[in-house]
């Protein structure tokens, strides 16, 4: 018996043939019959691309990288709203200092405990 031999195809062909099918150029059949592909393996391909867009089919170099980009834009979001409440923490703090100096301690008068009728 003679072993069948697996073909493989780049990221980029894949690419290719999700976007055609997904922009209505072409559909799966005629993938199928141009390139003597198998049916199951162009719909899971487009399943990919359907999930990860653009990022489909990437080796794990360019997954990593992706991976590490996302990251590093979070972080930064993050670094960004932690900012901006120590800015206004930071302007709370001169607003009570500065009350605080103008005697905004003392008791105002009526304002204490007792009440007189």
């Amino acid at each position: 018996m003679s072993a069948k031999l697996r073909r493989t195809f780049s990221r980029e062909f894949k690419l290719d043939i999700c976007r055609r099918i997904a922009r209505g150029e072409t559909r799966i059949v005629h993938v199928v019959r141009e390139h003597g592909l198998c049916r199951s393996v162009v719909e899971r391909w487009r399943e990919v691309y359907a999930v990860q867009g653009e990022d489909a089919f990437a080796d794990g170099d360019q997954a990593g990288e992706h991976q590490a980009e996302r990251s590093l834009r979070a972080a930064e979001a993050r670094i960004a709203s932690l900012e901006a409440a120590l800015g206004h923490a930071a302007l709370e703090l001169d607003l009570l200092r500065r009350a605080v100096e103008k005697g905004g301690s003392r008791p105002r008068s009526g304002a204490s405990g007792s009440a007189t009728r």
